[in-house]
């Protein structure tokens, strides 16, 4: 269950937005609830209709000037990369410019195990082919020492990044970094290949119309795989690069939408960055960045196609050692239940990938609502990866742990680490107590409505409207509104039970709504209840008939009291925890006999979602905290199995009669009460 939050909105200034913009009310709706007041801020935000001019960059006029001399001269040049998509994608762009204005041109990109950014051995290796200029694309800015060593060697570097510059900047021809703390450009969100892009435009003297006709779909697919703000010239370059893409004849874009099963569908910002970008990042995670790489240089299609399909193929691994992963972590948790009532989830195995652990952290985050830290044992060696939300900065937390820490970096939101030998454990218990010191209260993660949507607003042509958003991305997510009080008319399982297709009566209307990754069996309410959801919305287009299309991120009983059922899981996670409640609170917590052998006779042997027993079974008298320490009881006496992948509460077989009062946790809470 997720905590839902409803963003607010003036009605007087919606009404202004459909008058002054020509939207829709979902859309003016969605733009208002993100701050958007009037149409001057939706055009600055949302309207862009071009790049601005390469040489406001800082260093720009350097960096274009140094590299057509060293083209001129017939010096060897190396174009430097990561082995990320806008690593791979900024390669390919700067590469195949100077490859085709005559360039003496080689690229190298790391492999991941090389770790990011510039490295001695591979400038090693670079001037042992007699390079004479190292340009980077999407890395450098924090190379202080490797850019002293590539002038030891008698090369010379231009820089080219968008990552936050340090202290001090690297040695070198030219920096360009629109982050730079003396760079004064307009925009200052473009990922590395649009970087890469206006340097190309650059030394073309400043003219992008022949570098976005060539590269304008390699920048659109990189600014959506970097998740960076879809906003001002990132959305200019992204509509740009999509009608690219959707008419494309690139041999590695056919290749790529073949063999992921877009070739005759629409791309969207959605399809680049659910369907392209993984396949293209699987290549960095799974095998080599420049299988990737070799895809977009392809001039020939069959060839590109062989190398799509080995994209494809180590993206299957990639999910496959993904979804191991979090069932490896799901086995740990379910053995110690309290690795996920801590204030931040520490969780460590044994030879895990570490390209994708990143991605394990991210779901667990979201599926349980906390600051994630999951980190793989290697030949004696722990390194992890951590995500974050809300006002919990991971990098304050590996600041405040850094005594059980070889080393770490990052941001509020996300970062890595590598814990010293033996000090697994004293770094989780670091977490615990930064978390407790600095945020008594946690952060909860939450699910937003933009609006709160009338029966006459679920109409095909408000909801076209939404189009006037594309594209979507960071900082311009997809509108999602909330629909309360509908009933549920039917439910049907499809594909043989993973997903659910909901019959839903809303008003006057009557609509299919789907929820993927949900059998009919989670669906906490049934055929003929009320229900509230948290939805996105589109266009369903069959055989001449168009209707709406409601796609379910959350459902919920249209009746559930939220800050009871979040109050009473943060109460008992903080009992369990050992943290001092108010003395009131333990008394209310503690289940009756009747109460808790109620709710062991309800369970069946099949198992059901905790939630919704607990929905089944809710009235005045046994709140949720009640319901969690009956549940927990049953749990520590043998007679019960939770799953934490899902929730699923199972009885189990009882050789023994079982004493209830004994449960451990019954124990305490009857010592806390009698103490008060």
């Amino acid at each position: 269950m997720k905590r839902w939050k409803f963003r607010s909105s003036d009605r007087k200034i919606i009404s202004k937005l459909i008058l002054d913009c020509g939207v829709t009310s979902l859309t003016a709706s969605a733009l208002a609830a993100r701050g958007y007041t009037d149409a001057g801020r939706v055009m600055e935000k949302l309207q862009c209709s071009g790049l601005s001019d390469p040489f406001l960059l800082k260093d720009m006029r350097e960096a274009a000037d140094v590299l057509n001399r060293a083209v001129e001269n017939g010096e060897k040049i190396c174009v430097y990369g990561d082995y990320d998509c806008d690593g791979i994608t900024a390669t390919a762009i700067l590469y195949t410019y100077l490859s085709e204005i005559g360039a003496d041109v080689i690229y190298y990109i790391p492999e991941r195990s090389e770790g990011y950014g510039l490295n001695n051995n591979a400038i090693d290796s670079i001037n042992e082919k007699g390079v004479k200029l190292i340009v980077t694309v999407d890395n450098g800015i924090s190379a202080i020492n490797e850019a002293e060593y590539i002038y030891s060697l008698g090369m010379r570097l231009i820089v080219t990044d968008h990552h936050r510059q340090g202290e001090e900047l690297p040695r070198a021809e030219a920096v360009v970094d629109a982050h730079r703390n003396d760079c004064f450009s307009p925009f200052k969100f473009a990922c590395g290949a649009v970087i890469a892009l206006k340097l190309a435009a650059a030394m073309d003297g400043g003219d992008y119309t022949m570098v976005l006709e060539q590269f304008g779909d390699l920048a659109a697919i990189a600014t959506v795989a970097d998740i960076v703000s879809m906003t001002g010239e990132n959305r200019y370059i992204v509509s740009y690069g999509l009608e690219m893409i959707n008419h494309t004849d690139r041999p590695a874009l056919l290749a790529l939408k073949e063999v992921s099963g877009a070739a005759d569908k629409t791309v969207t910002s959605g399809t680049v960055g659910f369907t392209l970008a993984p396949r293209i990042n699987a290549s960095g995670r799974f095998g080599s960045p420049t299988t990737a790489l070799k895809l977009f240089l392809s001039e020939d299609y069959e060839e590109a196609l062989g190398l799509a399909r080995e994209l494809d193929r180590l993206n299957r691994e990639r999910k496959e050692t993904e979804s191991r992963i979090i069932s490896e972590i799901y086995e740990i948790a379910d053995k110690d239940p309290m690795l996920l009532r801590r204030r931040v989830i520490y969780i460590c195995g044994k030879n895990w990938h570490h390209g994708v652990i990143g991605i394990a952290a991210s779901k667990i985050l979201e599926q349980f609502g906390k600051p994630c830290f999951i980190a793989s044992e290697e030949n004696g060696e722990i390194r992890g990866s951590a995500r974050s939300f809300g006002s919990f900065s991971v990098f304050s937390a590996l600041t405040y742990s850094s005594e059980a820490l070889q080393k770490f970096g990052g941001h509020p939101g996300a970062g890595g680490f590598t814990v010293k030998p033996g000090m697994s454990e004293k770094f989780g218990e670091l977490l615990e107590q930064y978390a407790l010191e600095n945020h008594k209260e946690m952060p909860v993660f939450t699910v937003d409505a933009d609006a709160v949507i009338t029966p006459q607003e679920l109409a095909v042509k408000n909801i076209q409207g939404l189009d006037a958003l594309e594209p979507f991305g960071c900082e311009n997510e997809e509108p999602s509104f909330a629909i309360q009080n509908a009933e549920v008319l039917g439910i049907v399982p499809l594909s043989g039970g993973v997903h659910s297709k909901l019959r839903i009566k809303f008003g006057n209307n009557t609509a299919d709504a789907l929820m993927f990754r949900t059998p009919p069996e989670r669906i906490p309410v049934k055929t003929g209840e009320k229900c509230s959801m948290i939805v996105t919305l589109g266009i369903n287009e069959y055989k001449g008939s168009v209707t709406p299309s409601v796609y379910i991120s959350d459902i919920r009983p249209a009746d559930f009291d939220q800050n009871k059922y979040f109050s009473a899981v943060s109460a008992f996670e903080a009992f369990m925890r050992n943290e001092p409640l108010p003395k009131n609170y333990y008394p209310a917590m503690l289940p009756s006999r009747e109460e808790t052998v109620r709710i062991y006779r309800t369970i069946p042997e099949e198992g059901i979602n905790s939630d919704i027993l607990y929905m089944m079974l809710m009235n005045k008298q046994l709140n949720y905290c009640k319901f969690c320490v009956a549940a927990e009881a049953l749990r520590q006496l043998g007679i019960i199995s939770l799953s934490c992948s899902d929730s699923v509460i199972k009885r189990l077989p009882v050789k023994n009669k079982a004493d209830l009062g004994s449960a451990p946790i019954l124990v305490r809470l009857r010592e806390c009460i009698s103490s008060n």
